[in-house]
């Protein structure tokens, strides 16, 4: 059965939705070319972007703090069906797979509860931390650019973002008025490895009086199951089976239960005046999407994973966002002051072989107010007040944590001051937070927990070209309700899980160097930093099988994360024939349990109206589980005449750094080109046609950090093709 066909999709046919989309972008014929506009050349130097995830807007280059940006034409090159594969390719930054409609994004080795995506400043309202198997609601084909704060970002974001946060800045509400008084773009790209079919429009026009701002957008895309280069199943995997008597796998070729389905769009209106705007919107986001070698998981793992219609697993993510913003500028002794409110009703629903299986409901609501102060004894900075709630319910016989109610109060300070050729930030931030559950059903009872961050940047400015960046964070984070409350079978995970409600709150202590060097054509940016965890917590396996499916229990215990990236860009020729760039890259993080001894842990497995119950020992140290494995790469880019072309790729180490009854995984290398030519006309409107290649060696990948790593491989060798129009 089609993806687009199963229960749950829209009414509306799928060629009609697709032929919706784009009957909105004007001017899609192709006007007669001329000499290139510089209105639509594209940004060249990111570091020169202004980055909207900090109060106090600077350039990713005059940030204290490690941030990397996506935007551009370096952007539309990147994108991808999740936000986590969009940026995987940024120094220190991977992505979580659950398949090509999960991918989260991993920063320095820590994802889910601890990095925190973002919607222009406010968070995505969806449940994407509580699962690994739950897809991010923010469609990143949207996205003007993405910034991605490497670190704690807890002093600006609060407890989720304690390993860095990514801020994906869209415009749906626009703050000022647009410089055409129509402009905008529009895609269309099919894929060879899953029949993609993807189209994408945005407009922004200002009104004849000058004050009212109108955004519209939407987007549309279908693929099947993806092509692989070999078997589903490992070969490590498969050689278990045989041992054990059961029969080869035959699945090869194409991933079952692999397709994906996404509709997004926006409407939003701002007015506009000469000290600041105020503006709403309403947005949605509704994606279907297959989870490959669910059946492996399903019915405590008993079923075959053949594929077949009646064993697999469908989720259905329905998301609508309202939200109000406001500015105002100039306030005497403040300079600005910025208000965002957002509300989310959002839904996600899994299918078991077309039933409903479990159902998923979480209102979210979130405020934020940041205002800006002038020079206070030399200080400029910035106060915070954020605010948020969040109603969580699950309904179904797989609901492996309760319903909860949770609050978040925040309230900081961030400021800098310049010493000469020393710049300095300061910043403080504490939070309030509770989680309320019914004791009738939840482990335990409710909690509250309190947080404070500090944080302490320098820069020395050796020159216009160089400089040195030291930071020290003392950042917390309080327990997650799926850290507290777990309790039974986690069909994403294949496991029992297992929460604790007396973890306490975990502290993180970093301490990072950085340099960064640009001289003429060539770029340095490198980094090397160390975080120590008191009271990390972590899903641990407890090498006990029930009713032969795993047991995993929620423990916390010392930690330390060591790591360091490098990045070099260096334009080695500029002429006539354009400019040549090179570009080598490599990241990498080890993260080791530093307690003592050991912990036993009980817990209680219901089968069939019958309790069993069982005891384990959890190790207090050795390596953490699912840690991103070190990477190197490389990349050679074109540009002139309108032409530009990139060629390279990244080899991903193998991983035998591994946690206790975690397995090894092999490295391996994946190619990536790409080719556009972009053209101006003469009335000011642009397009450009594009070629993208990826997996281009059809390798074998399987991502140490995906759950499926045994199960479903990355996709194979896909070429994709489109046009892109500027209006």
């Amino acid at each position: 059965m089609n993806s687009a066909q199963r229960p749950g999709s829209p009414a509306l046919p799928r060629r009609s939705r697709l032929a919706l989309a784009l009957c909105l972008a004007p001017g899609l014929a192709l006007p007669a070319v001329a000499q290139d506009d510089p209105r639509h050349e594209e940004p060249t130097d990111l570091d020169a972007v202004i980055v909207r995830a900090t109060p106090l807007p600077k350039t990713a280059e005059d940030l204290t703090r490690p941030v990397e940006v996506l935007a551009g034409a370096r952007l539309d090159e990147a994108k991808a069906n999740s936000l986590g594969e969009t940026v995987a390719r940024l120094p220190g930054v991977q992505s979580s797979y659950f398949g090509p409609g999960v991918g989260r994004p991993i920063i320095r080795g820590l994802d889910g509860a601890r990095v925190q995506v973002l919607n222009d400043g406010l968070g995505s309202g969806d449940v994407s931390t509580l699962s690994a198997d739950h897809a991010v609601s923010i469609e990143p084909f949207l996205a003007n650019q993405i910034e991605v704060l490497k670190g704690p970002a807890t002093l600006l974001y609060g407890s989720g973002a304690i390993g860095g946060a990514v801020n994906v800045v869209d415009g749906r509400i626009p703050e000022a008025v647009t410089a055409q008084p129509l402009e905008g773009r529009a895609e269309l790209r099919a894929g060879s490895v899953n029949d993609e079919k993807t189209g994408m429009v945005r407009v922004d026009a200002t009104s004849a009086s000058g004050n009212l701002v109108f955004h519209v957008d939407g987007l549309h895309r279908e693929t099947g199951d993806y092509d692989i280069p070999g078997f589903a199943e490992s070969a490590g995997l498969r050689a278990e089976e045989a041992a054990e008597g059961e029969e080869a796998e035959e699945i090869a070729g194409t991933l079952p239960n692999s397709a994906l389905r996404t509709d997004s769009g926006a409407l939003g209106v701002s007015w506009v005046g000469g000290r600041g705007f105020i503006g709403v919107g309403a947005s949605l986001f509704n994606t279907r999407y297959g989870i490959p070698g669910a059946a492996h998981h399903h019915d405590d793992g008993h079923d075959e994973a053949d594929g077949s219609e009646d064993a697999q697993v469908d989720i259905v993510l329905d998301q609508r966002r309202q939200e109000v913003r406001a500015g105002l500028d100039e306030l005497g002794a403040f300079q600005t002051l910025r208000v965002k409110l957002a509300r989310n009703d959002y839904t996600h629903t899994e299918f078991e072989g077309g039933a409903v299986g479990t159902v998923f409901d979480n209102r979210a609501y979130e405020g934020r107010a940041e205002l800006v102060h002038r020079a206070w004894a030399g200080w400029t900075g910035a106060f915070g007040l954020q605010v948020s709630r969040r109603e969580f319910s699950a309904v179904g016989d797989e609901a492996f944590v309760p319903g909860s109610d949770s609050r978040d109060t925040g309230l900081f300070w961030v400021g800098e001051r310049d010493f000469g050729a020393l710049s300095l930030e300061l910043g403080a931030r504490h939070d309030r937070s509770s989680i309320d559950v019914d004791p009738a059903v939840a482990v335990g009872p409710s909690r509250d927990f309190d947080g404070t961050s500090l944080s302490a940047a320098a820069r020395w400015n050796f020159g216009e070209d160089v400089h040195l960046s030291l930071g020290l964070d003392r950042a917390q984070r309080a327990p997650a309700a799926e850290e507290l409350y777990s309790n039974g079978l986690h069909v994403a995970t294949g496991s029992f899980e297992f929460g604790d409600p007396t973890l306490d709150v975990e502290t993180a202590r970093r301490a990072e160097l950085g340099l960064h060097w640009h001289r003429g054509a060539l770029k340095l940016d490198a980094a090397l930093y160390q975080v120590h965890y008191d009271d990390f917590i972590h899903l641990a396996d407890t090498g006990v099988e029930a009713h032969g499916t795993p047991a995993r229990v929620w423990n916390q215990a010392d930690a330390r994360f060591t790591g360091g990236e490098i990045d070099v860009q260096w334009t080695f020729l500029e002429n006539e024939t354009g400019a040549w760039t090179a570009r080598v890259f490599a990241d990498t993080v080890r993260a080791r349990l530093t307690g003592d001894g050991e912990r036993t842990v009980a817990f209680a497995v219901e089968e069939d109206g019958e309790v069993e119950a069982f005891t384990a020992d959890i190790a207090q140290s050795g390596n953490l589980p699912r840690i991103a494995p070190g990477r190197v790469g490389a990349e050679l880019r074109w540009a002139g005449n309108g032409w530009r072309a990139g060629l390279g790729a990244v080899r991903y180490a193998s991983q035998d750094d591994v946690a206790a009854f975690e397995t090894a995984t092999d490295g391996y290398t994946l190619v990536h080109a790409n080719l556009a030519w972009h053209r101006d006309t003469p009335g000011g409107n642009a397009w450009e046609l594009f070629l993208d290649g990826s997996n281009l060696l059809d390798q074998e990948a399987r991502p140490h950090t995906s759950f499926l790593k045994d199960l479903a491989p990355l996709p194979g060798r896909s070429v994709t093709a489109g046009v892109r129009v500027f209006f």
